[in-house]
């Protein structure tokens, strides 16, 4: 069956639609009252997170479009330190989307919420003219326990900079599909629930986290910097980096330091705290390969020692590394 736009109606297509695609997957007892606004249980100090997904294509090794938008907001959640707990969501379909690819995106968005501990508790589908397409929009809350306090602005001197992981995997994923070239790169989509979920209950001393997306690692690291009027300094030879997507960043002429990913994160923590914190990441579902790639210093910017033993300089990203990737 292809989408048309009577789905989008709001009649007998559109109840169909919303019964057999959506409503028995994310069923839950919010959900299921199917009124116009959930009403679900609060906390002192919510985080509140929205964003939309584009990317293209929709399926791609190692996720989809729906796992996609899960993790995005999750993750997003989760780098103030809060504990994920509601998500809605909007589909807005292309006329001609093929319903296998939307009920596979659905699934998806389905099994990555049970996987991060969240619940889908309100959604909207539109349908407009296209060419068989489809977006996702999302907004997550989350409850922040006090004491609690992980904001860009809060790298002190001395910390220590973690990555979770591999540098770059989601970004040569979806331009290898793109330019159609053949290999076994993988999205590196995954939420991160478990690994800051245990640094907090262990009582690590994150200062500031932050989830290295479109503008990759230099971008993210950047902005901190920025944000806490500080420099921060890391290791060429530190940074993990698959060695399939090393290779693949080489032919290309692409930087691995702003490929984005869409599991990955980079922590601040306490000096004293690193090893500890590196631990528990490493022994997380999807933190194997994380390392302390740097630490935080006086002066501005983001410093980059290489191999070679010279130091060099990275701003953000400038003008677009790849669109829709998200």
């Amino acid at each position: 069956m292809k989408i048309t736009l009577a789905h989008g109606s709001g009649g007998l297509q559109t109840t169909e639609l919303i019964n057999n695609v959506f409503a028995n997957r994310f069923s839950n007892p919010v959900l299921d009252r199917m009124e116009d606004s959930a009403v679900v249980e609060g906390a002192p100090r919510i985080a509140m997170t929205t964003d939309s997904f584009v990317v293209n294509p929709l399926i791609f090794k190692g996720g989809d479009i729906g796992r996609l938008a899960i993790c995005g907001t999750v993750n997003d959640l989760l780098m103030r330190g809060a504990v994920p707990k509601y998500i809605t969501c909007g589909f807005i379909l292309e006329e001609g989307l093929e319903s296998g690819i939307l009920e596979q995106a659905v699934q998806s968005m389905a099994d990555t919420a049970s996987e991060a501990g969240v619940i889908i508790v309100a959604g909207d589908t539109k349908v407009i003219n296209g060419n068989g397409g489809m977006y996702i929009n999302t907004s997550g809350v989350g409850f922040v326990s006090e004491g609690i306090d992980c904001a860009s602005a809060n790298c002190g001197i001395g910390d220590a900079v973690i990555v979770s992981g591999n540098m770059g995997d989601h970004h040569a994923a979806i331009l290898s599909d793109r330019m159609k070239i053949e290999n076994d790169i993988q999205s590196d989509c995954a939420p991160l629930t478990d690994m800051v979920k245990s640094m907090l209950d262990e009582h690590i001393e994150i200062h500031a986290m932050r989830d290295i997306t479109r503008g990759g690692l230099a971008t993210v690291l950047n902005e901190l910097a920025v944000s806490s009027g500080c420099m921060i300094e890391i290791s060429e030879d530190l940074i993990p980096v698959d060695k399939r997507v090393k290779s693949f960043s080489k032919i290309l002429g692409l930087d691995p330091l702003y490929m984005g990913n869409e599991g990955k994160l980079a922590a601040i923590v306490k000096k004293e705290h690193a090893d500890k914190a590196l631990d528990i990441i490493k022994s997380s579902m999807y933190g194997q390969n994380a390392a302390i790639i740097g630490n935080v210093s006086a002066g501005e910017g983001v410093v980059v020692n290489t191999h070679l033993g010279g130091r060099r300089g990275v701003g953000v990203l400038v003008g677009e590394g790849l669109p829709r990737i998200c």
